[in-house]
């Protein structure tokens, strides 16, 4: 059973592994020359939209693994009727998947692990420069969670494939359910992981000036972009008084469009200045870098037990419904 896996997986295997080789070289060129920059502080500059392209398209591979190596993979053979030939010889239905789950996810896993370690690896002078580890696609391409990603992508195309029975609609339904989950963990269960640290920052003109953002589509007193050193900011409250109330939307306002000329200088300039007098503040909530290693390892556990769980899933479908 294991040999008839490998033999039906060989074009796959084949096309990861070439693909493979090719990224190894490329990442293994600029690893080089990445390391033989002695100013460091020059690597954002030069290689920091290299490092967000590379975490864009490596974000993508476990939606691709899960679209053309674990939907073909049961969907295909349940098309075809070629599943009957394989039980009608004494294999049992639930070894048959078993096996068919575990020789490519495993391939799979690998593939993503040796991507991950190159990328690390390459990108590790540049992550300790620019001090950023925790963004959404950052974070997604280092260290060991990609390996659950890729798991979880492969377990969902192959149960996904048993259950819809057609290969090309559990394809694109694979596809978008990966991406899906690759913005919903970062976003929605990844800040809490762990009780995130809590910090006020007074906003005088010179904090209010290092925001990205100030205000909303609404008009709402809120403030964006704000930094914690070293660390990756969970929460930012809305501006808040010296009593711990919300600044009115009047209030703000006032500020954003009629702020008295003062020449000041800065992103938001008078704006800033306007605030500044009102004595705001905001709340914050953030995860320490040193907090990397630990998300990472809770990430890959969660991926994993979600990839045992559609598995178990699979095993249990095959056993009672497929014909």
């Amino acid at each position: 059973m294991i040999r008839m896996t490998l033999r039906q997986f060989r074009v796959q295997a084949l096309i990861g592994a070439i693909l493979l080789a090719l990224a190894a070289i490329y990442l293994f060129r600029l690893g080089g020359d990445i390391y033989a920059v002695r100013d460091t502080s020059q690597l954002p500059n030069h290689y920091e939209q290299t490092m967000l392209f590379l975490a864009a398209g490596f974000g993508l591979v476990p939606a691709l693994i899960g679209a053309f190596w674990g939907a073909p993979l049961i969907a295909r053979e349940l098309e075809t009727g070629t599943h009957r030939l394989v039980w009608n010889q004494s294999v049992p239905r639930r070894r048959w998947l078993a096996v068919k789950l575990a020789v490519p996810g495993l391939a799979s896993m690998a593939v993503a692990g040796a991507l991950s370690a190159l990328l690390t690896w390459a990108a590790a002078p540049v992550d300790e420069a620019t001090g950023d580890r925790f963004s959404t696609m950052l974070f997604g391409a280092r260290g060991v969670a990609p390996i659950g990603y890729a798991a979880f992508g492969f377990a969902l195309g192959a149960v996904t494939g048993l259950l819809v029975r057609r290969t090309l609609p559990t394809m694109a339904m694979v596809f978008l359910a990966v991406i899906a989950m690759q913005f919903a963990v970062p976003n929605l269960l990844r800040p809490h992981f762990m009780p995130a640290d809590r910090t006020t920052v007074p906003m005088t003109a010179d904090a209010i000036n290092q925001a990205r953002m100030l205000g909303s589509i609404t008009g709402g007193p809120v403030v964006g972009g704000l930094e914690v050193p070293g660390a990756w900011v969970t929460y930012t409250s809305p501006l808040l008084t010296s009593d711990g109330r919300q600044l009115s939307d009047a209030a703000f306002n006032e500020c954003f469009s009629n702020a008295p000329k003062t020449g000041a200088t800065g992103t938001f300039g008078d704006i800033a200045v306007c605030l500044d007098k009102l004595n705001l503040h905001v709340d914050m909530a953030y995860q320490p870098n040193r907090r990397f290693w630990p998300f990472q390892w809770i990430e890959l556990g969660l991926y994993l037990g979600i990839s045992a769980l559609l598995a178990a899933v699979g095993l249990w479908r095959v056993q009672r419904r497929v014909a």
